[in-house]
């Protein structure tokens, strides 16, 4: 599973009402989007293909008899998944034997299959860890294949079966303790979203964490202040046109407002590690047509509340209250003599107020550019 910057790209995806879920609920919905079964192969598919030699070993009384055997891994297959991110694998393994006794030779060909079965858990910082319990004699299966077998051959049967489940569980154990093995089953969300190399990719203890600690942790260190500026930023430049407008005493006075948005300028809230302040400038140029054309400069600015949260199947929303006109700041410069004097102005003041904090109600009603499907995300990627 490779993860990568694009999963915090916002996407296509519109909802102008997210059904909210729980963190616990997104941490469980992504460890069993991502831990697909074919991702389960993959993390323990490094062993097929690798040659295993078992012997030589002397068998029966006084070790009159000897043998050894040769093969190698096969592809590993899922037979089945169950509850709590649980997969139950089988790894075959094909051997060639070749048993020795009283200087007469028995080949045989035998089938052997081990029975692993994979924990996907979460881990403390933000880890997916493929856990795969240490295989014993007792999760190896070993037939045995030859047309025809004499009876003074039978009695090595089981004493070759014996030692060949255990060397083989010691063998496949060795396979997944190996570096490039473990490396293969713990994924460190955190570090693939920052293109980083993971400082616990080696790592063999763990500290667990439930799913709704994953959960809240992917908010708190994947929705980042600047991931989340990466989105706003895209504000600036957005034009703002209202109007024309009538006001005054008999609508005397048609109102023009031009204008865009600036750079929004983002803060941590130091109460929420999920939520940030939003100030979103925005310079206005205004004309009050009242006999004349009067010539207004306003800087407004609008105080938001973003906050990441997680939404039905799979999604992160960065979910913004709209603003009250009341909490909208609006400063009027004016051009000239005349227009600074003019009576209209205390209304033209309301009026643009209450149209701009409209135009942003509009503008967030739209959650496309806020939205992240996680699900696409890790589906688009390998």
């Amino acid at each position: 599973m490779r993860v990568s910057e694009h999963l915090m790209q916002p996407t296509d995806h519109t909802s102008a009402d997210p059904v909210w879920i729980e963190y616990a609920d997104f941490g469980e919905r992504f460890l069993t989007h991502a831990v697909t079964e074919a991702r389960i192969v993959a993390a323990v598919s490094g062993m097929a293909g690798r040659g295993m030699t078992i012997g030589p070993f002397s068998v029966g009384p006084a070790g009159l008899a000897g043998f050894v055997a040769e093969g190698k891994v096969g592809q590993p297959v899922v037979l089945r998944s169950g509850p709590n991110v649980t997969f139950e694998v089988t790894v075959p393994v094909s051997l060639s034997v070749q048993v020795l006794l009283g200087g007469r030779k028995l080949r045989l060909e035998a089938v052997v299959e081990i029975d692993l079965t994979l924990h996907a858990h979460t881990a403390d910082p933000l880890l997916i860890v493929i856990d795969v319990p240490p295989i014993t004699s007792r999760d190896v299966s070993f037939v045995l294949r030859a047309r025809a077998i004499e009876t003074a051959w039978e009695w090595l049967l089981d004493p070759i079966a014996g030692v060949v489940q255990r060397e083989v569980a010691n063998r496949v154990n060795a396979m997944l303790a190996d570096p490039q093995g473990r490396r293969g089953r713990v994924f460190d969300i955190e570090a693939m979203v920052d293109g980083m190399r993971s400082e616990h990719a080696m790592q063999t203890t763990f500290d667990w964490i439930d799913y709704g600690e994953f959960g809240h942790r992917f908010f708190a260190r994947i929705v980042t202040r600047e991931r989340v500026f990466d989105v706003v930023e895209r504000l600036a430049g957005r034009p703002i046109e209202i109007g024309p407008l009538r006001t005054g005493p008999r609508n005397s006075a048609t109102v023009t407002v031009r204008g865009s948005v600036r750079v929004p300028q983002l803060a941590d809230r130091s109460d929420d590690a999920v939520s940030f302040d939003l100030v979103v400038p925005v310079s206005l140029d205004i004309t009050v047509d009242v006999l004349k054309a009067n010539h207004y400069r306003a800087d407004v600015e609008i105080p938001l509340v973003l906050t990441a949260r997680a939404a039905d199947p799979l999604l992160v929303v960065i979910d913004v209250p709209p603003p009250d006109s009341s909490d909208i700041r609006l400063e009027f410069k004016a051009s000239g003599m005349r227009a600074a004097t003019l009576g209209a102005l205390a209304g033209i003041r309301k009026q643009v107020v209450a149209q701009v904090a409209d135009v942003v109600r509009k503008e967030l009603a739209d959650s496309s550019g806020r939205t992240i499907d996680v699900a696409a995300r890790i589906d688009g990627v390998a």
